[in-house]
């Protein structure tokens, strides 16, 4: 293929999502549109597996969907140390995993940009829209911070980042830092999740435009690794929402020592042992 072909070639590459078509002033993009369509996939398949699970019926794809929802249980009793807050993590962290993995996942197995309306294509991952991204990592973010004020109290947590500097020096340094690393985690998370959506959208496109006629052996490789790229772009994004929190709730308040004794334990433990 000369160069003079390759520049000829049209490839439509948006870095955000695209209105299909408005409802009132309200645009309606593609990434809103597909993101709504796995929303409901992702709702639809775990309300079937759940029923088939409670009626005591099984197939292949029952047992499959069940197999990853209990090694993502164990990671989550593994990673966040209390059980209650696990628990309590436990429907975020498992329904951002499904969400993230089917979105990924229907950006790739229809077919890339060959559905459009208007010149737009149709199908775009709500992963690869940074709105998504952005909005989901804030979800995250507020979350573990309100497990942090559970457990912690509102000046325990207060106290992870706001110490006196003149008492404490090293600490309220430590606490900037504690803060700077609280919002780039939130935009790590964003970025992270966003570049490797979009780049995988952009890889498939090109290889369909370079490999022309012989796309339909090609891509087939090139999609069975951006399926495995979604499984881990979705469990890494589970496995960090599940770190951020057990960090936050590792710091122990007042509320919460860890070796320390409190003074009416100690004549206890005097007596029991001279006893």
């Amino acid at each position: 293929m000369s160069l003079t072909s390759l520049a000829a070639m049209e490839l439509h590459i948006s870095i955000s999502s695209e209105p299909l078509f408005h409802i009132g002033n309200f645009p309606v993009t593609n990434a809103l549109l597909t993101g709504v369509a796995g929303g409901v996939l992702a709702a639809v398949i775990l309300w079937y597996v759940a029923g088939k699970v409670r009626r005591g019926t099984y197939n292949r794809f029952v047992g499959l969907v069940q197999w990853v929802f209990e090694g993502l249980l164990k990671q989550i009793n593994d990673v966040v140390p209390d059980k209650k807050i696990a628990k309590k993590i436990t429907p975020l962290a498992v329904t951002i995993f499904f969400v993230v993995l089917i979105n990924y996942w229907l950006s790739v197995i229809p077919g890339l940009d060959s559905i459009k309306w208007n010149g737009v294509p149709v199908l775009r991952s709500l992963t690869a829209d940074l709105n998504f991204t952005l909005g989901l990592a804030l979800i995250t973010v507020v979350t573990v911070q309100i497990y942090a004020i559970r457990y912690l109290g509102v000046f325990g947590n207060a106290g992870r980042y706001l110490r006196n500097p003149f008492k404490d020096p090293v600490g309220a340094f430590e606490g900037i830092l504690e803060l700077i690393g609280e919002v780039s985690r939130g935009t790590a998370l964003a970025l992270r999740l966003f570049g490797n959506a979009f780049a995988g959208e952009v890889l498939l496109i090109v290889i369909a435009v370079l490999t022309s006629y012989a796309a339909t052996v090609v891509l087939p490789f090139f999609m069975a690794f951006e399926l495995f790229i979604g499984f881990i772009q979705a469990y890494v994004f589970f496995v960090l929402t599940l770190i951020f929190t057990s960090l936050a709730v590792a710091h122990h308040g007042p509320e919460h020592p860890t070796d320390a004794h409190s003074p009416t334990d100690t004549p206890k433990k005097k007596a029991v042992a001279k006893g």
